[in-house]
């Protein structure tokens, strides 16, 4: 018999305004539902669903956004290393300015090179749709899909 292929995981960016808002879903006790980012993080922690792609300068980012929030810097190294330890690191052998928002552009290369279907993120204007490969999509499109 032949062997069943292995289904690939998605391979997706995500924005760090999905990570700081799901982070603040779990302030509270988490209830399914209530907050769409946290949810999103909650079922790529609990069954990695998809590949989430990163790089240096987007985990960089994630801890600067995060600290200026006032994370505590325990809880802020825990979401980093579980997200370093999972994620697959994309390595940007060039950067081009393709998002409106400069600080975006590391996203859009991690899609670009990585390979991403899709980037999720709160700011999809920052993500100009006619020159990324990737779907621009918002937590909650992304759960449904």
């Amino acid at each position: 018999m032949p062997r069943k292929a292995k289904k690939q995981k998605r391979r997706g960016v995500v924005d760090t305004s999905v990570l700081v808002a799901g982070v603040s879903g779990f302030r509270e006790p988490y209830i399914r539902g209530r907050n769409p980012s946290a949810d999103l993080l909650h079922d790529w922690a609990e069954n990695s669903d998809f590949t989430w792609l990163v790089t240096e300068d987007i985990l960089d980012e994630y801890k600067e956004v995060l600290k200026r929030l006032n994370v505590r810097p325990a809880l802020i190294g825990r979401i980093v290393n579980l997200i370093r330890e999972r994620a697959e690191e994309v390595k940007v052998r060039y950067a081009a300015e393709i998002s409106p928002d400069p600080k975006d552009d590391p996203f859009c290369a991690c899609a670009q090179q990585g390979k991403a279907e899709f980037i999720v993120t709160l700011n999809p204007s920052d993500f100009p749709i006619e020159v990324l490969a990737a779907t621009v999509l918002s937590p909650t499109e992304m759960i449904e899909s």
